[in-house]
């Protein structure tokens, strides 16, 4: 069943709202698609978010961003699971090169922990499994290193319960984000 965002969506011929799609960002040269995917993300319309990208899924990073925005909706709301799933294996093929491959793999590690975490279903070895195949396919310099330490802590402490792990797992991740100059990141 759609929730009500979607079903607004939908009522609307699946035309994104004004406010949503106007102006041209929030900072000049700011991609209009991308304000609006962030816009309705941090209102917590994943569901609508994530419509905005599927007709770009051919494109490996629309195709991950997708998946990572249906994830966090299941992080969030505890459900949509299967559409969550279906985003990541469509990331997953479209991948094409280690860091797109390694990036997937850790929206999976993610899918699997929150499962794991919220007693939807127990996926604890497929969280380790897949955070470990992005730890391989991602170079110590990617982008998308920090955020994989930080998923790896959360696994080591809350579904493992190694806390020495977990905490040089968030240790890379702080020294990673702060040498990437990602404050975002750093916080955590």
């Amino acid at each position: 069943m759609p929730s009500d965002s979607t079903a607004r969506w939908r009522a609307r011929g699946g035309q994104v709202a004004h406010t949503a799609m106007s102006g041209s960002g929030t900072t000049a040269g700011d991609d209009p698609l991308q304000t609006a995917v962030w816009r309705l993300r941090s209102r917590g319309c994943w569901t609508d978010a994530a419509a905005l990208l599927a007709p770009r899924t051919a494109d490996p990073a629309a195709a991950l961003e997708r998946a990572g925005l249906l994830v966090e909706r299941c992080l969030f709301t505890c459900e949509g699971w299967a559409e969550a799933e279906d985003a990541l294996r469509t990331a997953e093929a479209v991948a094409r090169d280690d860091e797109e491959r390694g990036g997937a793999a850790s929206e999976r590690g993610r899918l699997a922990y929150a499962a794991t975490r919220l007693g939807v279903r127990d996926r604890a070895d497929e969280a380790r499994s897949a955070l470990g195949r992005a730890t391989a396919l991602l170079s110590p310099a990617s982008p998308r290193r920090p955020l994989l330490d930080f998923r790896r802590g959360l696994v080591s402490e809350h579904i493992v319960d190694a806390s020495q792990a977990a905490l040089a797992s968030y240790h890379r991740a702080y020294a990673g984000a702060t040498a990437q100059v990602r404050p975002v990141a750093a916080v955590f």
